[in-house]
């Protein structure tokens, strides 16, 4: 099924526009004339279905592995067509109405009684060459009660894509047909993909939407700073009504719309040049947390094996990677925030890292002090840190390195006492608003379930 939405291109209004000045056209935005199409859902064998091997893969490319269903969600995939306008990456309009074809992947409620009413649309990351979508959170997500919109936006990802599966994406383009090879139309398109889950049809079913908030991590970041610093200002009829920027760079650029920064400690690098708090601006950093963490990468390993030709990479790195520290518990508490702060109540504010000239703060185990600190660093049973080296990412993936049995009852003296610093790490960081209420329960959960302090197990002797 196909569904026309939004306002309509007319042969009247793009007469009028090639009459006037050029300084008015960049003025204008295209969003006021460029009307986005959706078609689907689109059809296809699902993942592991024999059929989907016969008939080149088509499902959605990274598609989640059932758990949406018992949580009351479904996962649909739609193409995106239109005209998009080019920018260049410092706002100066290139060319108007080039045509694109993409796809966008929704992950709602099926039920109008499970929304919220606010759409979370990431702008897919593509920085291992291929989507990512690295700030779903399905167990956060699901449980608030956001939808959320993975929008491909950038050529590298398409033309994954394209080789991925012909059958479903090959048609797809983001180029203007070779014209525009390094990403001149996303912004566009990841706006207008915005304007096609407004329309109360179509890609969002039955589900009315009252708030759109845009996300990026880490190099969608940086493709959302450009677009909230050098295009924002030219449109005349914004479509987000929040900015969540993750482990990445975030506006410089005082706006109306309400922004966060949330990064990780690999992120913060000195203590120099930081954008102080302000009414539309949070900058939140949350210690121990690494740019790219534990949660993520277990997540998409099975997708990974899945669907990538070579399996889920592996990486040798300096330490062992991947911090356990949550940043997606935080990120998600950001975007609670911010629909709430869209409705006129400001989020709190967090303290910053500590740094001592160049250096990071830590303490006598080596965790970084200020900035945010969840349970896992303020209750700590392993160095998680922001920090490491080695191969290709490694750098990013921060280092974990559990404390022997015997520390840990040393610190702790026994088992119910951890658990009740725990508790109370949980309750400080929920009545600061840095971590949800259903977040917080799983952590003391766990550290209940968990063996940290018990006294060691005897072995009987016959």
């Amino acid at each position: 099924m196909t569904y026309h939405l939004g306002w309509t291109r007319t042969i009247m209004v793009r007469s009028a526009l090639k009459s006037v000045a050029g300084f008015i056209a960049l003025s204008l935005s295209s969003s006021l004339f460029a009307a986005p199409t959706t078609e689907g859902p689109i059809p296809g064998a699902p993942p592991g279905d024999p059929k989907s091997a016969v008939l080149e893969q088509t499902y959605p490319f990274f598609a989640t592995q059932g758990e949406l269903r018992r949580r009351g969600y479904v996962e649909e995939e739609f193409y995106l067509y239109g005209e998009a306008d080019a920018y260049s990456s410092t706002g100066e309009l290139l060319d108007q109405a080039v045509p694109y074809r993409t796809r966008i992947v929704v992950r709602r409620p099926k039920s109008e009684r499970r929304f919220n009413g606010t759409v979370i649309m990431e702008w897919q990351n593509v920085t291992a060459g291929y989507d990512l979508d690295a700030l779903w959170h399905g167990e956060q997500l699901t449980r608030e009660g956001f939808a959320w919109v993975g929008v491909s936006a950038q050529r590298v990802g398409v033309d994954f894509l394209r080789e991925w599966s012909p059958t479903r994406y090959g048609e797809l383009d983001v180029t203007g047909a070779g014209q525009y090879m390094t990403d001149q139309l996303s912004y566009d398109i990841f706006a207008q993909a915005a304007q096609a889950v407004r329309e109360g049809e179509g890609p969002m079913g039955n589900l009315q939407v009252d708030k759109v908030i845009a996300a990026g991590g880490s190099q969608s970041a940086g493709r959302m700073t450009i677009y909230y610093d050098y295009i924002l200002p030219q449109i005349a009829d914004p479509v987000f009504d929040g900015y969540n920027f993750v482990v990445g760079s975030g506006p410089s650029r005082v706006g109306t719309e309400p922004v966060f920064h949330i990064l990780a400690e690999t992120d913060v690098r000195s203590a120099e040049g930081r954008r102080p708090d302000s009414d539309v601006y949070r900058r939140w950093e949350v210690a121990g947390a690494a740019h790219s963490g534990y949660q993520g990468q277990a997540y998409r390993a099975p997708l990974s094996e899945r669907d990538l030709p070579d399996g889920a990479p592996q990486y040798d790195c300096l330490r062992e990677p991947f911090s356990r520290v949550p940043l997606h518990h935080v990120v998600v508490a950001g975007h609670v925030h911010l629909a709430r702060w869209i409705d006129g109540k400001a989020p709190p504010r967090a303290p910053y890292l500590r740094f001592d000239g160049a250096s990071k703060v830590r303490n006598e185990l080596g965790l970084a002090q200020g900035g945010i600190q969840l349970p896992q660093m303020r209750v700590p049973t392993a160095v998680n840190t922001g920090d490491n080296a080695g191969q290709t990412f490694c750098f990013l993936f921060g280092s974990h390195q559990p404390l022997e049995e015997a520390q840990l009852r040393s610190m702790y003296r026994s088992h119910n006492r951890y658990v009740t610093l725990v508790s109370a790490a949980v309750a400080l960081n929920v009545s600061r608003g840095y971590l949800l209420p259903g977040d917080g329960l799983v952590e003391v959960i766990d550290a209940a379930r968990s063996d940290v302090a018990k006294p060691p197990r005897r072995v009987s002797r016959r």
